[in-house]
C-alpha cells in the first residue's frame, strides 16, 4: 500500500528564508522520497492563510525587518498556534526560534512571541555569533552541524530543553545550549540548510510525520559534507584554543 504523502508547508519563505533555509524543505522531500513517501512542499506567501492541517511546519529565519513583518502576519493566524501546540511537527531557525517564543526583542524592543517554546530571547553581549557550530544532540547523542549568524540568545525555561550541547561555537550564548524542544517544536540558530547538514533531525521530523520508523538511508553526498564540516569546525577550534 502506498504510503499517505507528506504535506510540509513553509511559512512565508519570502519574508523567513535566510541563508537557505528554504533547503529544509528539499531536504525532507529528498529523504522521503529514498523511503518511498511522496512529499508535497506549500511554500506559503506574506498575507495567504496558513493550513492548518499541515504534516510539518518550517519556520525559516530573516533580518529584522523582514522578520518584523512576518511577526505582525503570524498574529493574525491562530490556525497555525493551533496546529502546532495539537501536535504538528515544526521546525523553526533562527528569527523562527525566536517568533516561537514567549518574548523576543524585535526593533522596537521586546515584543510577545507565539508562545509555543517556554523560551525568552532577547541580545547576546558581545560581538555577534557568527561561524561554524557544533553541538551533541540530547535527542540521540549525534553531532549537529551547522553555521550561525545572529545577535539573539535564548534563555530556556522550565518546560523547554535544549536541542544541543554547544562544543564549538556560541549557540543560545547561555549555559552551553544551543536550541530548544518543546513538544513538537524543534528550534535552533543552526543555518546550513539544519536538515541538509543533520539527516537524521530530518528523519526524525518525517518520522513524527508519518507515525512510524523509516527505513535506513545513507546518502554518501551528504555523509561527505558532514566529514568536511566537522574538519573544518575542528581547525576552527584548534585556532582558538591557540589564541587563548
Amino acid at each position: 500500500m502506498q504510503p499517505d504523502p507528506v504535506n510540509i508547508v513553509v511559512v512565508y519563505p519570502k519574508l523567513l528564508g535566510l541563508y537557505g533555509d528554504r533547503g529544509n524543505a528539499a531536504a525532507l522531500r529528498h529523504r522521503a522520497a529514498a523511503r518511498g513517501i511522496e512529499a508535497t512542499v506549500l511554500e506559503v506567501a506574506p498575507g495567504d492563510p496558513i493550513p492548518e492541517q499541515a504534516d510539518i511546519y518550517l519556520v525559516g529565519g530573516a533580518e529584522d525587518g523582514s522578520m518584523a513583518a512576518a511577526a505582525k502576519l503570524l498574529e493574525r493566524q491562530p490556525g497555525f498556534v493551533r496546529a502546532v501546540g495539537a501536535g504538528a511537527p515544526c521546525l523553526a531557525v533562527c528569527a523562527g526560534f525566536q517568533l516561537l517564543s514567549r518574548e523576543y526583542v524585535g526593533m522596537d524592543g521586546p515584543r510577545p512571541g507565539l508562545g509555543l517554546l517556554d523560551v525568552t530571547c532577547s541580545r547576546l553581549t558581545g560581538p555577534r555569533a557568527v561561524g561554524e557550530v557544533v553541538t551533541r544532540s540530547e535527542i540521540d547523542g549525534s553531532r549537529l552541524l551547522g553555521f550561525e549568524n545572529h545577535q539573539g540568545d535564548a534563555v530556556l525555561g522550565p518546560a523547554a530543553r535544549p536541542l544541543g550541547i554547544v562544543e564549538v561555537g556560541r549557540g543560545n550564548g547561555h549555559e552551553g545550549h544551543e536550541g530548544a524542544q518543546q513538544g513538537s517544536v524543534i528550534a535552533t540558530y543552526l543555518h546550513g540548510p539544519v536538515l541538509v547538514r543533520n539527516p537524521a533531525l530530518a528523519d526524525l521530523l518525517l518520522t513524527r510525520a508519518v507515525g512510524r520508523e523509516l527505513e535506513p538511508y545513507l546518502d554518501s553526498r551528504v555523509e561527505r559534507l558532514r566529514r568536511e564540516r566537522l574538519s573544518a569546525a575542528g581547525s576552527l577550534r584548534t585556532r582558538l584554543l591557540r589564541r587563548a
